[in-house]
C-alpha cells in the first residue's frame, strides 16, 4: 500500500526500512490497525516526519509497538497518575518513572511533528510530567525514610516536609524535550525525627533529596527520567543540598547575586506542602523583586549575556539558537529585564511564562506596539526548532546541524520545503530578536553616539582639587555656566560630602558616570547653572539608591527631559527629589506629555489599584500616593511644556482628585464593611453616602498642592444599625467612614499625604457633625446658613459616592440657589464679608499686588459671580448649573443678565490672574506680583465692582 506518498524521495528508503522494522516488532493486529489508520494522508505525513525526524520516537515505537497505533488513533494519551501504593520497591518506582517519561516524550514529539500540538502545549505536558515524577519520587522516598527514622519535626513538634522549587523552564512551565530540571530543596525549620533511630532534619532531608535525584537522574536499562541540576542552590555545588527557610532567607539577603535574582524570577514550588511552599515564596519575593524601579538589573543581565557571548565565540556556537545572537536566551533576557526592573511595583509582571508575559509588557507600554507579537512568533519558531533538534536523538542540544542530510531531515520534520526555507525563517526571527534585545539591553555605547560628556569627566573628578580650580573654572565658563565659581562650588560640595565618601564602589562608579553626563546635558540648557543647581538635590537623594542613577545613565532622553522640567519649575525639581520613583515617568516622553481625559485617569488608577494586594492597606495607600504624584508630575510637565493651557491644567488636577477620592472612598467602605457590616439598603453601587466638593475642587480650579474642601452627606436612617457581627448605628458608621477616608487622604506615609482636607464648610463648621444627613443639610441651608455659606454653595458639586445621592444633592443645590432673595440685603452681606476678608488676608501694599485678595483680584471676581448667581438664579436657573466661575459668567451672557463685553473682560482678567498664579506656584513663589502688573485687569474688575455694589 502507498504509505509513503507524502515522503520526499530522498527519505523514502530510510522510512521504508524503519516501517519494516516496526512491523517486525509489532503483532499482526497492531500492524493491521496502523495500516488502516494510515489511509489518512495527514497521518501518513505525521508518520513520515516523526520517523525521519526522530530516531528516539522510532526506537520507542519499536520497543513498545502498541505506542504507534495509540498515537495514530488518539488526540492525547494523557498522563496516568502513578499509584505509589502499588509499587513493590525502589526499582519498580524507577522503572515506572522511566517508562512514563519515554512514552510522554515520544508522544509530544509525535504531536509536534504532526502539527497537532503547539509549543506551549508541548512544554506544558513535559512540565506536568516532571512535576508528577518529582512528586511521586518525593512521596515514595519520604515514606521509606520515615519508616526508618520517624517523622521530621521542628522544636515545637510540628511535622516538617520538603519543598521542591522548580527553577528555569520547569518553573515557567516551558520545559524542553531534553531539558535538565533545575531544583532547589528546602524545609521549614531545624529539628529532628521522632523515631527510635532519630536523626537531624538536615540529614533526613539531605538523604531524601539525594534519593529523589537518584530516582530521576540515574541511567538504567530504561534510560533516565530527567537530568537534575542543583547548582542554582545557595553556594552552588559547594553548598548544602538542602537548606531550612531561615538559612535560605539569610543567604539571599546577605549574599544573593544579581544572576540569582534572574534565576529566582521563574522559581515555582513543584512539590511539597502548598501552604509551606507559599510561605517560602513570600520569604524569597523581596530578594527577587525590589520595591523600587531597579534599573541596575540591566547591568547584571548585560554581564550575563557578555559571559555567554564569550563562551559562544570561544566554543564556536554561532549556530546555537539558544545562546547565539538573536537566540532564545535573548528573548528571555528582554522579558526578565522588565520583570527585575519593575516587578516589585507591578505584580502582574511576575508572570513566569514568557509567552504570557510579553503581551503584558506591551500592554503596559514597556515594549513598543507590535513587539510582543513579533517576539512571540520568533520565540515559538526558535523553540520549535530547538525541540526538533532534541527530538532527533533525545540529546540536549540547540546547535543547528552542519551535515546536509541532517539539515534536510530537520526541515522536513518541521514541515518546511527544504533547509534554505527553514534557514531563512530562522534568520528573519533572529534579526527580530536581536533588534529588540539591543533596544532593551544592549550596552549604551552600542546604541548611542559617542558621549559629549567625555570632556567633563576630568572636571568632575578634579572639582574638589584646588590645583585644578583655574582650569575647571575656565571649562565651566566656556561650557556656558554663567557663574562658574558657583557651579564649581556646587560640584565640589557634592563630591566632598561624607555621603559620597561612604558610597560602595559600585554606587560611586555610577555617580562618576552620571555627573559628566549631567554637566554636558545641563550645558545645553538655556541657564546651565540653574538646571544644575535644581537637579543636584535629586542626585543627592538617590545616592544610596543608585539604581536611579543607572536609569539616568541608560536613558539620555530622560536626563534631557529631567533638566528641562527642573529648569522650568523648582516645584517639579522638589517633587522628583522627594520621590525619585517619579523618574520612571520621564522614560516615555510621549506618555509624559500626552493629556489624559477624566475617564483615562480613573481607569488608569483603577488598574493600578488592582495590582495591589487588597488586604495590604499600606500598599494600597502607597499606590494611591504614587499615582497621584506621577499624574501630578505629568500635568506639571504638560503645563511647563505648553501642551496644556491653564484651564486644562485645572481640569486634569481636578479629575485626578476626583479619581483619588472615589478610590479612597471604596477602600474606606471596604474596611468599614468588613469590620461592621453595612447599613440596610446599601450596596457597592449605592452606599447612600456622597462627597461634596467646595472651593477650588468644586469649581474645577485645582492648582498644584491645593487643599480639598469637602463635605460629607448621607441619607440612611440614623436609627438603624449595620448588619455585621460588630454592629453600630448608621450615623456612627458614616462618621467613622468619613474619618477613615480622611485618614487615607491625610496620613503622612513614606510618600507623604495624598491631600490636605478641609471640612470646615460643613453645616455649623467645626462644631457641626462630620457627616450630615441630606435632611439636616437642607434644613440648615434653609434656616441657619449665612450668606457666605450660600456663596460657597455656588461652587459646590458632588464628586464621589452614590450616583443617586449625588443627583439628589444636585437637585437640592439648584432649589436652594434659585430661591428668591432680597438683593439689597444680599449686596450688603456680600460686601461686608469681602471687606472682612480683605482686611485680614490682603498682602497688597504700595509696591505689590496680591493676585488673590488684592483690590480687583481673583476673590473680587469670585464674589461678583457669586452675588450674580444668588441674586438672579430665580430668574434664570441656568446660571447656577455650572460651578466654575468662567462658565457661570458665560451663562450670565446667555441669559441676558450681563453684557457680553463686561463678562468677557472679567473672564480675561480671571484667566490672566490664575495663569500667573499657576506659574508662580510652579516656581514656588507667593501669589504676589509687582504693583505695576495687571493694572488694566484690576481697573476692569474694580469698575465692575463699583457698578454692581456701589
Amino acid at each position: 500500500m502507498p504509505l509513503f506518498k507524502s515522503c520526499p524521495a530522498e527519505f523514502i528508503s530510510q522510512l521504508g526500512d524503519r516501517w519494516s522494522h516496526w512491523c517486525d516488532s509489532a503483532g499482526e493486529e497492531q500492524v493491521a490497525t496502523a495500516e488502516a489508520l494510515l489511509q489518512d494522508d495527514s497521518l501518513q505525513l505525521a508518520l513520515a516526519r516523526s520517523f525521519i525526524g526522530s530516531d528516539f520516537l522510532y526506537q520507542q515505537c519499536c520497543r513498545q509497538p502498541q505506542l504507534l497505533p495509540d498515537l495514530l488513533q488518539s488526540a492525547d494519551l494523557g498522563l496516568v497518575a502513578i499509584d505509589i501504593d502499588a509499587l513493590e520497591d525502589e526499582g519498580a518506582l524507577d522503572r515506572h518513572l522511566r517508562l512514563l517519561r519515554n512514552r510522554v516524550t515520544a508522544e509530544v514529539i509525535w504531536r509536534d511533528f504532526a502539527g497537532q500540538w503547539d509549543i506551549p502545549r508541548v512544554c506544558l505536558r513535559l512540565t506536568e510530567l516532571a512535576e508528577q515524577c518529582i512528586q511521586a519520587a518525593q512521596v515514595w522516598h519520604h515514606r521509606q525514610l520515615v519508616a526508618r527514622y520517624g517523622v521530621p519535626r521542628d522544636r515545637d513538634g510540628n511535622a516538617q516536609s520538603l519543598v521542591v522549587l522548580g527553577m528555569g523552564k520547569l518553573g515557567a512551565c516551558e520545559l524542553n524535550l531534553s531539558s535538565d530540571i533545575d531544583l532547589i530543596f528546602a524545609y521549614p525549620e531545624p529539628g529532628e525525627t521522632d523515631g527510635e533511630q532519630s536523626i537531624e532534619n538536615q540529614k533526613f532531608f539531605q538523604r531524601l533529596g539525594q534519593r529523589l535525584i537518584k530516582s530521576l537522574d540515574a541511567l538504567t536499562a530504561d534510560g533516565f527520567v530527567f537530568r537534575v541540576d542543583m547548582r542554582l542552590r545557595p553556594y552552588g555545588d559547594s553548598g548544602p543540598l538542602v537548606s531550612h527557610f531561615a538559612a535560605l532567607e539569610d543567604y539571599y539577603q546577605t549574599q544573593g547575586r544579581e544572576w540569582e535574582r534572574y534565576a529566582m524570577v521563574k522559581a515555582r514550588p513543584v512539590a511539597g506542602d502548598e501552604a509551606v511552599a507559599a510561605e517560602l515564596m513570600e520569604l524569597l519575593r523581596p530578594f527577587t523583586y525590589r520595591r523600587y524601579i531597579d534599573f541596575s538589573a540591566i547591568d547584571a543581565l548585560r554581564e550575563m549575556k557578555a559571559l555567554i557571548q564569550r563562551q559562544v565565540r570561544a566554543r564556536g556556537l554561532t549556530d546555537n539558537i539558544k545562546l547565539g545572537r538573536g537566540g532564545i536566551r535573548e528573548v528571555e533576557f528582554i522579558a526578565q529585564a522588565f520583570q527585575l526592573i519593575r516587578g516589585g511595583r507591578e505584580p502582574a509582571l511576575r508572570e513566569r511564562n514568557l509567552l504570557k508575559l510579553l503581551p503584558l509588557l506591551e500592554q503596559d507600554g514597556h515594549l513598543e506596539s507590535g513587539s510582543a507579537a513579533r517576539l512571540s512568533a520568533a520565540y515559538l519558531l526558535l523553540r520549535r526548532v530547538e525541540h526538533a533538534l532534541q527530538a532527533e536523538r533525545d540529546q540536549q542540544t540547540q546547535t543547528l546541524p552542519a551535515d546536509e542530510e541532517r539539515r534536510h531531515r530537520l526541515a522536513f520534520a518541521l514541515g518546511r520545503d527544504g533547509w534554505q526555507q527553514l534557514q531563512e525563517a530562522l534568520t528573519e526571527a533572529r534579526v527580530v530578536v536581536e533588534r529588540e534585545f539591543d533596544a532593551v539591553i544592549a550596552p549604551p555605547e552600542e546604541i548611542a553616539e559617542p558621549s559629549a560628556a567625555e570632556e567633563w569627566e576630568g572636571l568632575w573628578l578634579s572639582c574638589a582639587d584646588d590645583a585644578s580650580a583655574a582650569a575647571n573654572l575656565r571649562s565651566l565658563e566656556e561650557g556656558g555656566y554663567g557663574a562658574p565659581r558657583e557651579a564649581l562650588d556646587l560640584l565640589a560640595d557634592l563630591r566632598g560630602s561624607p555621603m559620597v565618601a561612604a558610597l560602595p564602589a559600585a554606587s560611586r562608579a555610577r555617580l562618576d558616570q552620571t555627573m559628566p553626563l549631567l554637566l554636558a546635558a545641563a550645558a545645553q540648557e538655556q541657564e546651565p547653572l540653574l538646571a544644575l543647581s535644581r537637579v543636584l538635590p535629586l542626585i543627592r537623594s538617590v545616592l544610596r539608591r543608585s539604581a536611579y542613577l543607572v536609569l539616568i545613565n541608560e536613558n539620555p532622553p530622560v536626563l534631557s527631559q529631567l533638566l528641562r522640567l527642573c529648569s522650568a519649575s523648582p516645584w517639579i525639581a522638589e517633587q522628583l527629589a522627594r520621590h525619585p520613583i517619579l523618574l520612571d515617568e520621564l522614560l516615555d516622553s510621549r506618555r509624559l506629555l500626552a493629556p489624559s481625559s477624566a475617564a483615562d485617569i480613573a481607569d488608569e488608577l483603577r488598574r493600578e489599584m488592582l495590582r495591589v494586594d487588597p488586604a495590604d492597606l499600606e500598599a494600597q495607600m502607597e499606590a494611591l500616593r504614587h499615582y497621584n504624584q506621577s499624574q501630578s508630575l505629568r500635568t506639571a510637565a504638560q503645563e511647563v511644556s505648553g501642551v496644556l493651557p491653564l484651564m486644562k491644567v485645572s481640569d486634569a488636577l481636578t479629575w485626578l482628585a476626583e479619581a483619588i477620592l472615589q478610590q479612597s472612598l471604596e477602600l474606606a467602605w471596604g474596611q468599614m464593611a468588613e469590620k461592621h457590616g453595612v447599613p440596610p439598603g446599601t450596596s457597592a453601587e449605592d452606599t447612600r453616602f456622597a462627597i461634596i466638593a467646595y472651593g477650588k475642587l468644586g469649581g474645577l480650579e485645582l492648582g498644584h498642592g491645593s487643599d480639598l474642601d469637602i463635605v460629607f452627606v448621607h441619607d440612611a436612617d440614623p436609627q438603624q444599625y449595620t448588619d455585621g457581627a460588630s454592629s453600630i448605628d448608621n450615623l456612627r458608621f458614616y462618621t467613622r467612614l468619613a474619618q477613615r477616608l480622611i485618614h487615607i487622604l491625610q496620613t503622612r506615609t513614606l510618600s507623604g499625604p495624598l491631600y490636605e482636607v478641609d471640612t470646615r464648610l460643613r453645616p455649623s463648621g467645626n462644631s457641626g457633625l462630620l457627616v450630615t444627613s441630606m435632611t439636616a443639610f437642607e434644613k440648615y441651608q434653609r434656616e441657619s446658613a449665612w450668606t457666605w455659606e450660600h456663596q460657597a454653595l455656588v461652587r459646590a458639586r458632588p464628586v464621589a459616592g452614590s450616583a443617586r445621592l449625588c443627583a439628589d444633592f444636585e437637585r437640592l443645590r439648584l432649589q436652594l440657589l434659585c430661591e428668591a432673595r432680597d438683593e439689597n440685603k444680599l449686596r450688603e452681606e456680600v460686601v461686608a464679608m469681602r471687606d472682612k476678608m480683605r482686611a485680614h488676608l490682603d498682602k497688597s501694599n504700595d509696591k505689590n499686588f496680591d493676585l488673590k485678595q488684592g483690590p480687583g483680584g481673583i476673590v473680587d471676581i469670585e464674589f461678583l459671580v457669586q452675588y450674580a448667581a444668588l441674586a438672579w438664579a430665580q430668574r434664570a436657573p441656568s446660571i447656577v448649573r455650572y460651578t466654575d466661575n468662567i462658565r457661570i459668567l458665560e451663562s450670565l451672557i446667555d441669559a441676558g443678565l450681563m453684557p457680553a463685553h463686561q463678562a468677557e473682560h472679567l473672564i480675561d482678567a480671571y484667566k490672566a490672574y490664575r495663569s500667573e498664579g499657576h506659574r508662580l506656584a510652579l516656581q514656588q513663589l507667593p501669589g504676589v506680583v509687582n504693583g505695576d502688573q495687571f493694572t488694566a485687569e484690576r481697573k476692569t474688575v474694580q469698575k465692575n465692582w463699583q457698578q454692581l455694589f456701589g
